[in-house]
């Protein structure tokens, strides 16, 4: 039976009143009982209200008041139903999750999702999610509660890893030693090594390398141990610099291209 048409807006009124912020244009036609295009056509008003965003095709994220003046809810509201809509593997990962865990000097200016294929970054309001491309079957990862549901994040041990393999989109190595130092307090040194065996050696190698520097090479000590069972290769600390000439770090195997400041 086709239900009585209903108000769009009062819909996703009550949506907010249940706890529940996302919903799909199929869930809209449904709850509306209304022609395809006149759901369309009170989409198209909710967003120019404000009242809405959509991230996606398909997908819209209801802004409560309170986040009208900032365009959008933050990230983690909605992340974790738009990864579902899109049918893609994810977690939240680098200093996205370093900050959940406490471990960012200041907010990141984006936030950051770890999935398996290339995915365009989106921007809703003032809210910009960027996605990396990962290994999303690998990294060891655990579940948050958020004031909305919960989102999949990666375990201190893997966000640290992937910090140092995607230094690159986190502010350079210089900015990742300032987050593993406050990270550092979250590692557990036997779940390092079992998260190291997800990256390649040379990862491992350089984050060995980076936490002895900082002062807690007793969190780096089972990694090294780990990584001692096999062949160490030369691998720079900056991949995108030259080697000059210096000998590799005989316990990681790194060769220190670059300068860490250690800014406790």
């Amino acid at each position: 039976m086709t239900p009585e048409p209903r108000s769009l807006p009062a819909w996703v009124d009550h949506l907010q009143s249940t706890g529940r912020y996302t919903f799909t244009r199929e869930e809209a036609l449904k709850a509306s009982g209304n022609t395809d295009v006149a759901v369309a056509a009170s989409l198209r008003r909710l967003r120019k209200a404000g009242c809405i965003v959509s991230p996606r095709r398909g997908f819209h994220v209801a802004v409560p008041l309170e986040y009208r003046a900032a365009g959008a809810p933050p990230a983690e509201w909605f992340v974790d139903d738009l990864m579902r809509h899109l049918g893609r593997p994810y977690y939240v990962g680098l200093l996205s999750a370093a900050a959940l865990y406490g471990a960012a000097h200041h907010a990141p200016q984006v936030f950051q999702v770890v999935t398996d294929v290339p995915t365009r970054p989106l921007t809703v309001g003032r809210v910009r999610v960027v996605f990396v491309q990962g290994r999303t079957g690998l990294s060891p990862t655990q579940t948050m509660n958020t004031p909305t549901g919960t989102l999949v994040v990666s375990t201190p041990e893997a966000t640290a890893l992937d910090l140092v393999r995607h230094a690159a989109v986190c502010g350079g190595l210089q900015s990742v030693a300032t987050v593993l130092r406050e990270l550092a307090e979250r590692i557990d040194a036997g779940r390092l090594v079992q998260a190291s065996l997800g990256v390649e050696r040379t990862v491992a190698q350089r984050l060995g390398w980076l936490l002895d520097h900082l002062g807690t090479g007793e969190i780096a000590a089972p990694l090294a141990k780990s990584l001692a069972s096999g062949p160490l290769f030369p691998t720079p600390l900056r991949t995108d610099l030259p080697t000059g000439g210096t000998a590799p770090d005989p316990r990681w195997g790194v060769i220190a291209n670059a300068e860490i400041e250690d800014d406790e």
